[in-house]
């Protein structure tokens, strides 16, 4: 789901491949399993490191990012960075709205890492278990309209972050239900990195 949605925002003549961990688990729900994903990351790419322009990391932490970039000569982008880059672009103000609440305390960290802490108004989180939320897209969708609207009804945020790969699809679907920008990761990541690479967007 995660690569079709990449490969949309692609122009033609690109190739886009997805590549999953050989270890984990199913969902990173929490920092450590957040720090103990970065080596799979790193794994993966370092095998497909002769044949790539770019990489893209699809989990909302961005798991190894920074050990990756010294390794490797082509850009380097995560979905966190890139929506955050792209929710603030002008000044805006941001929140994320998203199902993991144990990896709220590293959104902040990541904003404050980008320079961008300033206009980042906070995460507003699902009522539920992740995985039984992500297993019922129904309430998926009820419960992250939800959190979207707090943030911008009561945190002031001027656009809002889903935050999670595996969130792509109800992402574009409540871009499409507000007025102001939603920001969908994985579209986010795929502007960043071929603005990074230095190939022009279709």
């Amino acid at each position: 789901m995660m690569v079709a949605i990449a490969r949309d925002a692609l122009p033609s003549g690109f190739v886009i491949e997805g590549v999953t961990a050989k270890r984990g688990v199913p969902m990173i729900l929490n920092e450590g399993q957040l720090a103990a994903s970065a080596s799979g990351v790193i794994e993966m790419a370092l095998e497909e490191n002769d044949r790539l322009d770019g990489i893209i990391i699809g989990a909302f932490g961005d798991p190894g990012i920074d050990i990756l970039r010294n390794l490797v000569t082509f850009p380097v982008v995560g979905i966190c960075e890139a929506s955050m880059l792209d929710a603030s672009m002008k000044g805006r103000r941001f929140g994320i709205a998203t199902i993991t609440p144990g990896l709220v305390s590293s959104f902040a960290a990541k904003a404050g890492s980008l320079g961008v802490g300033n206009l980042f108004t906070g995460t507003r989180l699902t009522q539920g278990e992740p995985e039984a939320l992500v297993a019922n897209k129904e309430r998926l969708k009820s419960a992250l309209f939800s959190a979207v609207e707090k943030c911008f009804l009561h945190d002031g945020a001027e656009a809002v972050i889903v935050g999670g790969g595996p969130l792509g699809q109800v992402a574009h679907w409540l871009s499409q239900r507000f007025l102001a920008p939603v920001i969908a990761p994985i579209p986010s990541a795929v502007t960043l990195l071929l603005k990074r690479i230095g190939k022009p967007q279709a």
